[in-house]
């Protein structure tokens, strides 16, 4: 090192190499363990105890995937999109970081130099003093913590083989963006922006990404029931005399479905088609007992 201090502390020596520090490697590892132990065991059993009973081995292992799957996508490609060599202002180069020569080479970030428009280097490189998989490990352990947080947002809603896509993809396409930006010599890294603490690549991108993921299942189960549901009945209405789908069985059978069905508002654009169908049918075939306002109120009150 510069500035007069000797290389790694002058602390190591003997066939150790210089640059490496034996009480920054200890500490780092340690360090990155405790968090790990905040996921495995912690948030999978405080996951698993939280939710109803029926959902509580589900939710555990959601947990327990996300760690273990985090782990293999990590050393396969997903640390170099978050810490290579750039591909993009936003994303790494992907590949593996398995190799023994990579990994007990010194830690280095970013992997590429950045120069300005006058030809400086932007940011200069960070050189710690222990070895690269020391610097894979501490933020896996990172990586893993923000796929579990984002999946509370996920419990008792998601099915796990969905979840075992899911996890993967949002590793690749969300979390390696916000790593590199701001971490591994993206754009932000050198503008100069700071994140010592992961509250944006980790707290802001799993919290904002469980409110969406939770928004859009919600919304996609509420659809596809409804579908399912009016689907059943428009077959059942085409099985039995057609003279019933225009009285008030129709009637009483649409206010049940909008009543207990109509969470989602998307829905109500669905209804407004059946609305207009019946209005035709009406016209096209006139029901012998049910009045035209019946019908009209009918609807509105299985609507709202």
């Amino acid at each position: 090192m510069s500035g007069g201090v000797p290389s790694a502390y002058n602390n190591t020596g003997g066939v150790l190499p210089d640059w490496l520090n034996k009480g920054d490697n200890a500490w780092q590892m340690t360090a990155a363990t405790l968090v790990g132990l905040q996921s495995m065991p912690g948030l999978v059993i405080l996951y698993g105890s939280i939710v109803k009973k029926k959902w509580a081995v589900n939710s555990a292992f959601m947990a327990l995937y996300a760690f273990a799957a985090t782990l293999l996508c990590w050393v396969t490609w997903a640390y170099k999109m978050s810490f290579g060599e750039k591909l993009l202002p936003i994303w790494g180069k992907a590949g593996p970081a398995l190799g023994v020569d990579y990994l007990i080479s010194q830690a280095h970030i970013p992997s590429s130099v950045h120069f300005d428009s006058s030809g400086a280097v932007e940011t200069a490189e960070i050189a710690p003093a222990f070895p690269m998989a020391t610097l894979v490990y501490f933020q896996f352990v990172f990586a893993a913590i923000t796929v579990i947080i984002l999946a509370g947002s996920l419990l008792g809603r998601m099915n796990f083989k969905a979840w075992m896509l899911f996890v993967p993809l949002w590793l690749t396409f969300s979390y390696t963006i916000s790593a590199f930006s701001l971490w591994g010599g993206g754009f932000l890294f050198h503008w100069g922006v700071l994140d010592f603490a992961g509250g944006y690549v980790i707290h802001v991108s799993s919290g904002v990404a469980g409110y969406v993921a939770a928004y859009w299942v919600i919304t996609y189960c509420h659809i596809h029931t409804y579908i399912h549901t009016h689907t059943y009945l428009w077959m059942y209405s085409r099985c039995v005399d057609i003279s019933i789908k225009n009285t008030y069985i129709h009637t009483y059978i649409h206010t049940y479905i909008h009543t207990y069905i109509h969470i989602s508002i998307h829905v109500h654009i669905v209804d407004v088609w059946i609305y207009i169908y019946d209005m035709i049918m009406y016209i096209y075939k006139p029901p012998k007992n049910t009045p035209m306002p019946a019908l009209v109120f009918g609807h509105f009150v299985g609507c709202y």
